[in-house]
């Protein structure tokens, strides 16, 4: 496997699992790339050590990026795991994406948004 563009990045924190650092392209600002130490392309191949350490490393992010911007109230947090899916860096990376209120007109649907035409819908009545 080749080596990873991440590893010449900036890493603002890392433990043995996981580094994290600031997306080059953010969609809004703070926009965090956590990315596994180990070089792996999809989210499947993370063994249960990576598991299990993955959502303390991911909520220690978000925690960091409200303690320096208290306007985040929500996160998208997505994978863009195979090239249909979006995904342009081969090893695996999660976006941990800030939001802020009114950062868009209206936010309903949120990841449904990746096909544009799923993003807006009605919510179903539920039958009792």
């Amino acid at each position: 496997m080749s080596e990873s563009i991440f590893y010449s990045f900036e890493k603002f924190d890392e433990n043995e699992f996981f580094f994290a650092l600031r997306d080059g392209y953010p969609v809004t600002p703070l926009h965090t790339l956590i990315v596994p130490q180990r070089h792996i392309i999809s989210y499947f191949e993370l063994n249960p050590t990576e598991h299990q350490n993955l959502f303390p490393f991911l909520e220690r992010q978000k925690n960091k990026i409200l303690s320096e911007d208290p306007s985040v109230t929500a996160f998208n947090i997505g994978i863009n795991d195979g090239p249909d899916a979006g995904r342009s860096v081969n090893h695996l990376h999660i976006h941990l994406i800030p939001r802020r209120p009114g950062d868009i007109d209206n936010p309903q649907g949120g990841v449904r948004g990746v096909i544009p035409s799923k993003q807006k819908y009605t919510k179903k009545e539920v039958k009792k």
